[in-house]
């Protein structure tokens, strides 16, 4: 499976970017599907999340209320809405996939696929 991110960029505070996660050579709902980001010197953070039976997302307390995780079957394409964006959010934004169990979404080692990544800068 590969995956591509797209749709990162600058901007400003409380301002609003959409980012992609497009999959070739698998079905995106067939696995639970998690956006993660990472700043120079530190470990990978986990984001968002979407269940692959239910559709539903699960966030981080850092973004909750702020982002969204939508999902284009049709597109095989998963999508991070963010809002009311922080300087706080700049990072180098990566989705990936887990085979694994929707306990382990938050647990970047357990990720078997991931995109190359997306840099969202938050300027004050």
């Amino acid at each position: 499976v590969q995956l591509q991110a797209s749709g990162g960029g600058l901007v400003q505070t409380g301002g609003s970017l959409r980012l992609s996660c497009t999959a070739s050579g698998g079905t995106l709902s067939r696995y639970v599907m998690g956006w993660f980001r990472q700043t120079p010197g530190r470990e990978r953070e986990f984001v968002a999340a979407m269940n692959r039976n239910s559709g539903n997302g699960n966030y981080a307390d850092s973004v909750k209320g702020r982002f969204t995780v939508s999902r284009d079957s049709a597109k095989n394409t998963v999508y991070l809405q963010m809002n009311s964006l922080q300087p706080g959010d700049t990072a180098l934004y990566y989705c990936g996939i887990t085979t694994g169990p929707w306990g382990v979404r938050g647990t970047p080692s357990r990720y078997a696929y991931w995109g190359q990544g997306t840099q969202v800068t938050v300027s004050s």
